[in-house]
């Protein structure tokens, strides 16, 4: 699944903010609430979503991934508040249950390597060191299995995660997706552009720690 760029297939007249487009700062807005749990926060930003556009799908991977990224909890409250908004699924993407594994652990990896860059067999080493079931859960079941599914960019995949991750208290994640955001193709200014999307959900000293790990990765030339 290839990066893919942030401005093409945009509708006449649609309104951007500097570094994203609107679809991708509605889709980085969904990914912020639906960390928070706040389901009037969601269903206005999943109107506002369709307002601009974005195709049901989106959202629905975005939802999907989710999973991963703030819990099942979490993930269920929003899909239950963008079922209220959208009605019905109607097209559910690439199946989850049948047996792909073999095919799940390549894309997973590729994934995996994309994203984590030249920290990618620390990674597996790491996670290895924590239990030996968390490599296949990490690099099949989520990567593989889920964030490689089509529908939605890598690119796109990868700075909702950041808006995700952003608001949860887990900053060696955060600093290692701050990376991923620009190994997937983000500029520094799209990575600008949706930190300065979450900071307003952020309290005073979580927002400041979010643009302290920024700094980090930027003028270390991560």
């Amino acid at each position: 699944m290839g990066s893919g760029g942030l401005t093409p297939g945009r509708s006449s007249g649609e309104k951007t903010t500097p570094g994203l487009d609107a679809r991708t700062l509605a889709l980085v807005r969904i990914a912020t609430a639906t960390a928070t749990g706040d389901e009037a926060k969601l269903r206005e930003r999943m109107i506002a979503a369709r307002a601009a556009e974005v195709p049901a799908g989106w959202v629905e991977e975005l939802l999907l991934q989710s999973f991963l990224n703030v819990g099942y909890p979490l993930a269920l409250v929003a899909f239950g508040v963008w079922r209220e908004v959208a009605g019905p699924p109607k097209e559910t993407g690439e199946p989850i249950a049948h047996p792909e594994w073999g095919r799940w652990t390549e894309r997973g990896v590729k994934a995996c390597a994309e994203i984590y860059g030249r920290t990618y067999h620390k990674l597996m080493v790491n996670l290895r060191a924590l239990h030996p079931a968390i490599e296949p859960l990490v690099v099949v079941d989520a990567y593989g299995k889920i964030l490689s599914r089509p529908g939605l960019d890598t690119k796109r995949r990868e700075l909702c995660t950041l808006a995700a991750i952003a608001m949860l208290r887990a900053d060696r994640q955060l600093h290692a997706h701050l990376r991923g955001a620009l190994n997937t193709g983000s500029t520094r200014e799209e990575v600008d552009a949706v930190l300065a999307v979450v900071e307003p959900d952020l309290d005073p000293v979580r927002a400041l720690r979010v643009w302290e790990l920024w700094a980090d990765v930027r003028q270390r030339n991560l």
